[in-house]
């Protein structure tokens, strides 16, 4: 008897999540939200650090979601004890406040691997609850990664002290999950007289604000976050304000940046689909398309079409990758140019750039 091969219908292991907030009311939100998904389990919960720590032992999560502002010891110093002693992917449910921002570039430092803004002004509790949900996916994929437990940041690699004549170059950059390291490294080696620079990071409102903040203070660049009818000039980085859609016009042969409310677009706005079509319509071949980390699809079909219309695209090899989804993605779909290790990125983009 010739016995039949069938694929395995066993179920795809839920992804544990433990829950450590001071706010018995938060507790039972982030519970709610996270329960509804058929692929995660919510393991248990926690009101402090010290509670967290014996749950983290008995429970055994997959990934945890941690205040910043909590009694006893705060998040940011408990973050950096696990990442020392015990590493497992940190989702961080931070304020959506101006100092909740800066908490956030703090947490990532520390080793958080997403940051999730609770709802505030501009922000709902449907896109909070949307944006956890796959900010502790995320969490879980990228636990498979070397990097994802990687806490110190390797050193950046040196100076490139040519200048780049800025042409009519554009270079727009798209990241999600683990990206905010990632730029920060591209953007250290950047010259200053490099083209213009339009960047999507896959994060809520306000917290843009303190990562645009935070690059323009470790780099050499303008770097800002965008508000509607900025020019786009060499040596400028213009990063999407977070809630809203980024796209560049041009008049008369003049490119500045448009922002708009509207719908999510793959589920994210700013999107960097919405971008990356815009760079197809103002910049055609005169533009340099790089999708770095991160989870989902968000980039691929934008990179494609930036392909299609001459200009060089270039995408984050899986090696250094926190999250291998994005790039992925726009490699099945023929989008890339080239694959590249983020120590060959900088070099590379510059010679795209300056190409006449």
């Amino acid at each position: 008897m010739i016995r039949a091969e069938f694929p395995s219908l066993r179920p795809t292991p839920k992804v544990r999540v433990l829950i450590v907030d001071d706010s018995p009311s938060i507790r039972a939100q982030l519970e709610r939200v996270l329960s509804r998904d058929p692929g995660i389990e919510v393991a248990g919960t926690a009101p402090d650090a010290y509670a967290a720590r014996d749950q983290i032992v008995e429970a055994e999560p997959d990934v945890i979601t941690l205040d910043i502002e909590m009694p006893k010891m705060d998040g940011i110093t408990f973050l950096g004890k696990l990442m020392r002693f015990r590493p497992t992917p940190v989702v961080v449910v931070s304020s959506l406040t101006a100092r909740g921002g800066v908490l956030a570039m703090q947490a990532f430092d520390a080793g958080a691997v997403e940051v999730v803004s609770k709802p505030g002004p501009g922000y709902s509790a449907a896109e909070m609850a949307q944006d956890l949900i796959a900010a502790v996916k995320a969490g879980a994929r990228a636990m498979q990664s070397p990097r994802a437990r990687a806490v110190e940041v390797a050193p950046a690699p040196a100076r490139l002290a040519t200048p780049v004549l800025a042409l009519r170059q554009v270079i727009a950059i798209g990241a999600s999950t683990g990206g905010t390291q990632a730029i920060e490294k591209l953007l250290r080696v950047m010259p200053p007289g490099c083209p213009p620079m339009v960047i999507v990071q896959h994060m809520p409102p306000v917290f843009t604000r303190s990562f645009a903040d935070r690059l323009a203070a470790t780099t050499s660049l303008d770097v800002r976050e965008a508000v509607d009818g900025d020019l786009l000039v060499p040596g400028c980085v213009l990063i999407a304000p977070g809630g809203q859609q980024m796209t560049i016009r041009s008049v008369s042969g003049i490119k500045r940046i448009e922002l708009r409310d509207g719908a999510r677009v793959n589920g994210h706005a700013p999107s960097v689909d919405v971008l990356f079509n815009s760079v197809v319509e103002t910049c055609g071949r005169s533009a340099v398309g790089v999708l770095l980390t991160g989870m989902g699809s968000d980039g691929a079909q934008g990179l494609l079409a930036m392909k299609k219309a001459g200009a060089t695209t270039l995408v984050q090899s899986q090696e250094d990758c926190v999250v291998f989804g994005m790039p992925k993605v726009a490699i099945d779909l023929g989008a890339a140019d080239e694959v590249l290790s983020l120590k060959q990125m900088p070099g590379r983009i510059l010679a795209a750039a300056s190409r006449r």
